[in-house]
C-alpha cells in the first residue's frame, strides 16, 4: 500500500458505520410497516435488523422481534436472510447478491418474508 492509500484508508469501524448509516437510510424509505421504526444491530460481520411487531402475529404483545439478518460473503455480495419465528431460524431468502439487490427486497417484501 503506498503512503497516500495508507492516510486515506478506512478504518474498519467507519465502513461499519457507514453500511449501518446505509440500512437505516434504506429502512426509512421501507413499503411495510413505515410508522414503526426498526433497529440495526452489529453480530460481528452481519447485520440485524429488529422491529416491534406491528401485525402481533409473532408475538401478541407487539413486542421487538427479528426480521432479517444481512451476511457478508467475498467481495461485494450479501446474503439475505428472514426470520422463521416458529423454528427459531435463519432461512437464507437471496445469496451472494449486492447490497442494493438485498436491501430492495428487504423493503419493498413483496412476498411477506421479512415484514411478518
Amino acid at each position: 500500500m503506498n503512503r497516500a492509500a495508507a492516510v486515506f484508508a478506512p478504518v474498519s469501524g467507519q465502513v461499519h458505520d457507514l453500511l449501518q448509516h446505509r440500512l437505516e437510510r434504506a429502512l426509512r424509505e421501507r413499503v411495510r410497516y413505515r410508522y414503526v421504526t426498526p433497529n440495526v444491530l452489529m453480530e460481528g460481520t452481519s447485520y440485524r435488523i429488529q422491529s416491534p411487531c406491528c401485525s402481533r402475529t409473532v408475538d401478541p404483545t407487539g413486542g421487538v422481534i427479528d426480521i432479517a439478518l444481512l451476511v457478508p460473503h467475498d467481495g461485494n455480495s450479501w446474503c439475505l436472510c428472514s426470520r422463521d419465528h416458529t423454528k427459531q431460524t435463519w432461512v437464507a431468502r437471496c445469496q451472494d447478491a449486492s447490497l442494493d439487490t438485498v436491501l430492495d427486497l428487504l423493503c419493498v417484501d413483496s412476498e411477506r418474508q421479512f415484514w411478518p
